[in-house]
């Protein structure tokens, strides 16, 4: 599917700063029908593009586009919306501007209300950093959301993801302040792909050898030719800025809940089924049922496979029969 653009002029981020010019990439699938019941926001996962979302959409498929009409925004600092690789000076490259989930789905908002005219969503949805924009449009835009299926994810980064977004973020960089002398990028991807290689699958995926399933013969095969191979195009910046958008993630920010997570996800009047994967060693289930438990209308799920955090991508068999299973059964409950 073909990407637009939609300008957001000079866009001001929840830090105060303005980023000029700025621009959010999207995808759309379907049609919207003419009373704007049936949209669906599915955002981007980190280094993600809308063409990783594809697995889901289309006709007879659970983002079903002979119901409904679906839009993909590529999350900022994915190379496609506004990020440090596109940019011009002086916001280009380490001089891009931090960005947050809230900034995110602001930009989303404005797009869906703006440019589509759309007052209400029938299901915003999401993996991993596009699970936290998921939470973030929920309690942002309480009267908006209807159903919300954020899977794979958290409204608020815990202690230890951030452990995990630092070593990345170390990876990178060398450990080395940003904008100063880094190591080639090259090898920083390696060191980097590395990394998320020990934390993207389960220690049972790598026991039982579930890797062969994807063709690969050994563990190094898997990181060499799955891991390194995945992220060797990303751009650095792109992704230190992706990054931080991820450790920084809570919902509960700002004036309005003061850090108060309980209170901002018991605002949540969207019917919400979270899906966490009970080997996923970046967003425990039990971090999810705890979050749930706060909402009204929530209810917490477990994804059983060994496929981890990638029982979300839509490529694990297991993972993604529930998700196509829960996107058809809340799309088909009143809400």
């Amino acid at each position: 599917m073909a990407v637009q653009q939609f300008p957001l002029q000079d866009f001001e981020l929840e830090s105060g700063a303005v980023l000029p010019d700025a621009t959010l990439a999207y995808a759309t699938y379907g049609e919207l029908d003419a009373g704007r019941q049936n949209a669906i926001v599915f955002p981007t996962w980190f280094a993600g593009t809308h063409e990783s979302n594809e697995w889901l959409i289309g006709p007879g498929r659970p983002l079903d586009t002979d119901r409904y009409f679906v839009i993909v925004p590529n999350t900022f600092g994915n190379g496609l919306s506004s990020s440090p690789s596109n940019a011009a000076p002086p916001f280009d490259g380490t001089r891009f501007p931090a960005i947050t989930v809230r900034d995110n789905v602001e930009a989303q908002y404005r797009l869906v209300s703006e440019c589509f005219d759309i007052q209400e969503l029938a299901l915003v949805l999401g993996c991993s950093m596009a699970a936290m924009q998921t939470y973030q449009w929920a309690v942002d835009h309480p009267e908006m959301v209807r159903r919300a299926l954020p899977y794979c994810g958290a409204p608020r980064t815990p202690a230890h993801g951030q452990l995990f977004v630092d070593s990345l973020r170390a990876a990178l960089t060398g450990s080395v302040p940003r904008g100063s002398a880094l190591v080639p990028q090259h090898a920083a991807l390696e060191t980097f792909a590395r990394v998320f290689a020990a934390w993207g699958f389960s220690q049972a995926f790598h026991r039982q050898e579930e890797y062969r399933s994807l063709g690969f013969d050994s563990v190094e095969a898997t990181t060499s030719d799955f891991w390194i191979a995945n992220f060797a195009g990303l751009d650095r910046d792109n992704a230190l800025c992706q990054l931080d958008t991820w450790f920084t993630c809570d919902v509960s920010r700002g004036d309005r809940f003061e850090g108060n997570l309980s209170a901002a996800l018991g605002s949540v009047k969207a019917q919400l089924v979270s899906l966490a994967c009970d080997t996923d060693l970046y967003f425990p289930p039990e971090d999810e049922a705890a979050a749930t438990a706060h909402i009204p209308d929530g209810l917490a799920m477990t994804i059983h496979s060994v496929w981890g955090h990638q029982a979300g991508g839509g490529t694990d068999p297991v993972g993604a029969q529930v998700i196509g299973e829960q996107v058809r059964r809340l799309l088909d409950s009143p809400a």
